[in-house]
């Protein structure tokens, strides 16, 4: 049997057994979500730390820690280890010589300078150098030392998990950085969410909105909550059902690219699109869904438009992910096909669609991808849980699309990542003539425009394709 790892302790030296002379050292570099940790504990929110713009014309020219993170670094070395527990500061002096930048590996010295018998208290050198041996922080420290030997056992601290959502949400923004904004039907924006999420991508330069509805009702509403819609194009209309018609008019005439639901229900646009937007593909969903915890972006269809897909249905819904992967810069997905288990079984129809989906994959009836399933949702993104049930896959543990069995289940997916995990969630509707901003009316304006960013893309991507 196995021997228990023992306990990491946590002991001091006393003050009688520190000489002059005697030293200490830790090393540490910057990651960082040091800074953004260290920014949410103080509050210290300078942009030369934490806003990556400012900082490019900063005179530093990147994102710098903050010095103090550096001086932190002296207190672990005298409150843990040097002289350790016990030991009480009475003062410190600081100087800071050049910026701690991300990746920088400090190295803390603290060196016993000097001791004073009648109150036990030391005098401490302080020194930091980076990586290359230059110096950072130098100055004094005066502790009062413990007198008596303490010997304890040390504190596992808790996981912490610094959740950028800003950051993220710039990131999404970001894939369509350097093109021209696209002009896009808003079908009814008749509350603040709705109407926010075109402003802000507008003045992102995502896209050139034309609101569509109401005109009293949209003007009401950037009133009462001061959004700002001069210069925006409004068609006047008088109900919802009118506001979905002519929304979708705008696009199947040429008058906008993109279509975007506002505060109506989603079946009274998609009758539209139905009747006016179809294509030779099935439409379906896909949501996009920045989770902190995976490490990389995780696609998720359908959750929105098919409510009992059959495997023909599966067919599209794959291959219209698989393209818009593509477009995102992924030349080859991998599409986990999601079920209970990861064993094919008659008791189950969604293991066999995944069979039959992986082996027309093999016979090229679905291009471009990687497929494999039936997975359970632990062995599409877990290596962990994929190894432990002896599953052999380039999909497992490492899925970008997953495939869900249907609508409800897809939807419960999503919303959960979103509401549990706060996954930065966006929504495209795939296979209709433009691409379509479809999100709940729930949805924040951030998930809106996060959805104009990936539809700008798109509809960059098919003026490309036709000019071709």
């Amino acid at each position: 049997m196995k021997a228990p790892a023992a306990q990491a302790m946590i002991q001091n030296r006393t003050f009688d057994e520190i000489q002059v002379g005697d030293f200490a050292q830790l090393v540490r570099t910057l990651r960082p979500e040091d800074i953004h940790l260290f920014a949410a504990m103080s509050g210290e929110v300078n942009p030369t730390h934490v806003d990556l713009e400012y900082a490019r014309s900063s005179q530093f020219r990147e994102v710098v820690g903050h010095s103090m993170w550096g001086s932190t670094l002296i207190s672990t070395v005298l409150g843990t280890e040097f002289p350790g527990p016990g030991t009480v500061y009475v003062s410190q002096g600081l100087n800071f010589w050049r910026p701690i930048t991300i990746g920088d590996t400090l190295t803390i010295t603290v060196t016993c300078k000097e001791k004073f018998e009648h109150n036990h208290h030391i005098i401490f050198d302080c020194l930091a150098v980076n990586q290359d041996g230059l110096k950072v922080i130098d100055g004094i420290a005066e502790v009062m030392a413990p007198t008596e030997k303490i010997s304890r056992a040390r504190v596992v601290l808790p996981e912490v998990t610094v959740s950028d959502r800003e950051l993220r949400y710039r990131h999404l923004l970001s894939v369509s950085a350097g093109l021209s904004p696209i002009p896009i039907a808003v079908a009814h924006p008749c509350d603040r969410e709705s109407l926010l999420g075109p402003v802000q991508a507008a003045r992102a330069g995502l896209v050139e909105p034309i609101l569509v509805g109401p005109e009293s009702r949209i003007r009401a509403v950037a009133e009462e909550h001061e959004i700002d819609i001069k210069g925006l194009r409004i068609v006047d209309t008088e109900h919802s059902h009118a506001s979905a018609e002519v929304a979708v008019a705008l696009c199947r005439d040429g008058g906008a690219e993109a279509l975007m639901k506002g505060s109506l229900h989603t079946d009274e646009m998609m009758s539209q699109v139905i009747k006016h937007l179809r294509t030779g593909r099935r439409i379906s969903h896909v949501f996009l869904a920045d989770v902190p915890t995976y490490p990389h972006p995780l696609m998720i269809t359908d959750a929105a438009i098919m409510i009992e897909p059959t495997l023909e249905d599966k067919v599209d819904i794959i291959q219209n992910a698989i393209e818009l992967a593509h477009i995102l810069g992924l030349p080859e997905p991998k599409v986990a096909i999601l079920s209970a288990v990861e064993t094919v079984t008659s008791k189950i129809r969604s293991t066999i669609d995944a069979a039959a989906l992986c082996k027309m994959a093999d016979r090229g009836q679905i291009k471009g991808g990687l497929l494999d399933g039936p997975l359970a949702f632990d062995n599409a993104v877990s290596l962990v849980a994929a190894k432990t049930k002896g599953i052999k896959s380039v999909v497992a543990g490492n899925a970008d699309i997953l495939v869900v069995p249907d609508l409800e289940s897809g939807n419960m997916v999503a919303k959960q990542l979103e509401y549990l995990a706060n996954a930065l969630m966006a929504g495209v509707v795939l296979g209709a003539r433009v691409p379509i901003v479809l999100t709940s009316r729930a949805d924040t304006a951030e998930t809106r425009t996060a959805s104009c960013a990936v539809v700008q893309l798109m509809a960059h991507k098919k003026r490309e394709a036709l000019k071709a």
